[in-house]
């Protein structure tokens, strides 16, 4: 069973690119060490294809190359604050129908190769400094659910999960800048997706 992570710099969370067994130290790598000694008779590949900074069209653009040319049974994605970040950071200006749109021929690709496509969701905290952001991010996380709640295998919800363990507690538990998760922020990810990913195992 091999399943490729593909994604931005949560998923990337400094890997070494030069390494194809390298997964970085964020959810990835959490998810594999719970994940391995379930199945110790399988064999498990697990591929690491994140880049910091990445949006859903560089990920198009990437996707025959990262993840199609590797013949993974499953791809697993995580993507989409970027777009946002960057209207913001970099005044690149977020077109919500490109965005649709790109994200439909991402998964239209991996499911016309015969991949298995494990959407989880994008999420932002309630930092400061991110809260102008939401506006924006949630006519995104609209146009995500809907079209991978119809295209996808499995989807994974995290913003209302996050937002709502925020009610009671720190954001800066789960993340000190409202995007990169901490450890118990990639803990809860990889608990969350492993049950997602153990439905497809074969």
């Amino acid at each position: 069973m091999k399943i490729v992570f593909f994604g931005d710099s949560i998923t990337d969370c400094d890997r070494d690119r030069s390494d194809i067994n390298s997964l970085g130290y964020g959810y990835v790598k959490v998810l594999a060490d719970k994940l391995r000694p379930i199945y110790p008779d399988m064999d498990i590949e697990l591929i690491n294809k994140g880049v910091s900074g990445n949006e859903v069209c560089d990920l198009l653009a990437r996707v025959h190359s990262d993840v199609i040319d590797l013949q993974p049974d499953a791809v697993v994605i995580m993507i989409g604050i970027n777009n946002v970040i960057h209207q913001f950071k970099i005044d690149k200006q977020l077109d919500l129908k490109q965005f649709e749109r790109d994200l439909v021929a991402l998964i239209e690709a991996l499911k016309e190769a015969g991949i298995v496509v494990i959407f989880l969701e994008p999420f932002l905290l309630p930092a400061p400094d991110k809260r102008r952001l939401r506006p924006l991010f949630d006519k995104e996380l609209e146009i995500i659910n809907r079209v991978c709640t119809k295209m996808c295998d499995e989807f994974v919800a995290y913003d209302e999960m996050f937002n709502g363990l925020c009610e009671s507690r720190p954001y800066s538990l789960y993340s000190e800048d409202g995007v990169h998760p901490t450890f118990k922020g990639s803990n809860l990810i990889a608990n969350t997706a492993i049950k997602a990913i153990r439905k497809h195992l074969m």
